[in-house]
């Protein structure tokens, strides 16, 4: 299933224009205290595992780095800058084309918008560039559409969940468990007021305790849920390709 772990004589025989390609990514960055910091890049690898065994693809090996922004000023976060991020992923997809890949699934556990915006630019000059089929998401950005919308109330998991919220901390239980920190405890509610529009030049201190949600309101049974939704989603996605 992890396209490294195939022998060069291996990938010559399996992989061709019509193999699906997932590449996960996250980051390291903060998640509260009951999370860990690799919690982006643990939900991205559990769904890119799920989607793979479905589509029959390969999953390349995790890129576990990102672009940080409200959360960079945090013990713990570590952030690449743009241009970093940009390159990196355009190396790596070109790299793959030049391998015969031409159906890439770049699979983002972290949906920060300039982490995001340099995923897509790097995806968008292989297009230009490539006759290439590539799709770039975050599965957060599916969770937060008309119809994830309408999911994530039917589950009872309100709008203003967020960074380190229910959300999050539903999907780590599954993927996860021996990585929460509460030991028993939950995490408390917070729902901060960031001003919105304002370039901030410290923007945790309006959410010191690293949390947008509630995550107390987590639960197993809401992140087998979550990750069912989204794996159905991603599989619907790359059939239409």
């Amino acid at each position: 299933m992890y396209l490294d772990e195939l022998s060069t004589k291996e990938f010559k025989k399996r992989i061709n224009k019509n193999t699906v390609v997932i590449l996960p990514v996250g980051i390291i960055e903060e998640h509260g205290t009951a999370l860990p910091l690799c919690t982006d890049s643990l939900q991205s690898e559990y769904v890119a595992e799920r989607v793979a065994e479905k589509v029959k693809g390969y999953i390349l090996p995790p890129i576990r780095y990102g672009v940080c922004s409200s959360t960079k000023n945090f013990p713990g976060s570590i952030s690449l800058s743009f241009d970093t991020m940009r390159k990196l992923i355009y190396d790596i997809l070109s790299e793959l084309i030049r391998n015969n890949v031409r159906k890439v699934v770049v699979l983002s556990g972290h949906a920060g918008r300039m982490h995001m915006s340099a995923i897509r630019l790097a995806a968008k000059k292989i297009v230009n560039e490539f006759n290439v089929k590539i799709i770039v998401l975050s599965d957060y950005e599916l969770l937060y559409d008309e119809k994830g919308r309408k999911f994530l109330k039917k589950t009872g998991i309100p709008e203003y969940d967020g960074h380190g919220g229910a959300i999050e901390a539903s999907r780590i239980m599954i993927s996860r468990p021996d990585l929460i920190k509460c030991k028993g405890r939950r995490a408390k509610k917070s729902l901060p007021k960031i001003p919105r529009y304002h370039i901030l030049r410290n923007p945790e201190k309006y959410f010191p305790e690293g949390i947008i949600g509630d995550p107390s309101t987590a639960s197993k049974e809401k992140g087998e849920k979550i990750t069912d939704f989204v794996v159905k989603e991603i599989v619907r996605l790359i059939k239409e390709m």
